[in-house]
């Protein structure tokens, strides 16, 4: 199964700059089988695990926790980039392997003690999981784990993540 979803990840060196090899999803986002069984293996992990809320950062990791909430029966916040949602927000600030970055959540966004489930497209130094975890618990939620469809393991991104449970639909060493 694995091997398939390999083929639908493609890299694309030097980008966003030289030096960074992009692990472009959208291959796998066109993909309905794909795209399915990848959601499913997503969320197996955290089905019985009482999950209120998936949280995401955009842009890839919208498309990949609105349909990971969805399975999970819950609902979804969105982690956006400065100034794009409408009211009050809570922000922080982070480091990426290219730049620095901010996400910010509606103030009200994650009720509190709310069962957050964080997902995204890539695990690779943990900048962007870790500020989304700052977020959900600043904004007073309780952070069950994260799922990523890729782990770059090399890049060590799961250290930044304490003692969450972590999950991964594919690991690359």
């Amino acid at each position: 199964m694995h091997a398939v979803w390999q083929l639908l990840i493609r890299d694309v060196p030097d980008f966003p700059r030289p030096g960074i090899v992009f692990k472009d999803i959208t291959p796998l986002l066109a993909d309905p089988a794909g795209l399915r069984l990848c959601v499913d293996e997503l969320v197996a992990p955290f089905e019985n695990s009482g999950i209120d809320l998936v949280a995401a950062p955009e842009a890839r990791g919208f498309v990949i926790g609105a349909m990971a909430a969805d399975r999970l029966d819950a609902g979804f916040v969105p982690l956006r980039k400065p100034d794009k949602l409408p009211r009050e927000t809570l922000h922080t600030d982070y480091e990426l392997e290219y730049g620095a970055e901010r996400l910010e959540m509606h103030t009200d966004a994650v009720a509190n003690q709310a069962r957050v489930l964080i997902v995204d497209d890539v695990l690779a130094t943990g900048g962007t999981a870790a500020a989304s975890a700052r977020l959900v618990t600043l904004g007073g939620g309780d952070l069950v784990g994260f799922s990523f469809v890729l782990e770059l393991e090399f890049l060590g991104g799961r250290r930044r993540l304490g003692e969450a449970h972590i999950a991964a639909a594919i690991t690359v060493q």
